[in-house]
């Protein structure tokens, strides 16, 4: 384990991270194993202590539109139980699936929760969050989207913003929790770019920042190049931009 950032880290492209620390623990955000970047499987993952699930949308659920029954999340979770933090109204419906050992705990924006050794925080991201039930012909609605702050075992917090436009109350999170890793979105169209980007990383005050939710489909046009950039622009060209290729574990 390396002393740089204090825990291993695995981007399985768009928004799936894996985290496991200096104690082992393993914590998955946003399992979307089936995007087209992704070199591994939901069969592939093992183990899962603790699950995180940023919103609703099917790609971050890990399926198909309009087949989030069958999606990864559900999949992970039926075979390895872990807890599953999540806003109150996906829960309600993580609550009506059979999902073995799986601990789901439902929870808020604001919401703190300790667990396996962990503190993780919700907070507030500006995007939306649902789905499409197609036997109803309805949207499904899981709550609003969120992201989470976690604080590890050896006291570093990380930050996994989900999907979000940059937003003025980052700058409350920066202050709040003092993030020392955020995984931001950069891809833009369904979330901000590389420039948002940069003004989010300025209003958290982050020295350390992942690229996410880029490159899976042409529309997501943002790259980490361009967020180098745009911190320089910023005059912020000391930040640390960490892109790895999507399987390849970074301590």
């Amino acid at each position: 384990m390396g002393e740089d950032l204090g825990f291993r880290f695995t981007w399985f492209g768009h928004s799936c991270v894996e985290i496991e620390t200096e104690s082992g623990t393993r914590i998955l955000f946003d399992p979307w194993l089936g995007n087209p970047r992704s070199p591994a499987s939901a069969e592939s993952i093992e183990r899962c202590d603790v699950l995180l699930v940023t919103h609703g949308h099917h790609d971050h659920l890990g399926s198909l539109p309009g087949q989030v029954e069958q999606a990864d999340a559900l999949a992970i979770a039926r075979r390895t139980g872990p807890v599953w933090p999540s806003i109150h109204e996906l829960s309600l419906w993580l609550d009506a699936h059979d999902l073995g050992s799986t601990e789901v705990i439902g929870m808020n924006k604001g919401g703190t929760v300790e667990t396996r050794g962990i503190r993780l925080t919700m907070v507030h991201a500006d995007h939306s969050g649902g789905d499409w039930n197609d036997v109803l012909g309805v949207p499904l609605y899981f709550g609003e989207a969120a992201g989470f702050v976690v604080e590890l075992e050896n006291g570093r917090s990380v930050y996994h913003a989900g999907d979000t436009a940059v937003f003025g109350d980052l700058r409350i999170i920066g202050e709040s929790h003092h993030p020392d890793v955020a995984f931001l979105p950069i891809g833009g169209h369904y979330t901000m770019g590389p420039a948002g980007a940069a003004r989010a990383i300025e209003l958290l005050g982050v020295s350390t920042v992942v690229p996410i939710h880029y490159g899976t489909f042409p529309v997501l046009t943002g790259t980490p190049g361009q967020l180098r950039d745009e911190l320089e622009r910023r005059e912020l060209g000391d930040v640390r931009v960490i892109a790895p290729e999507p399987g390849q574990p970074v301590t």
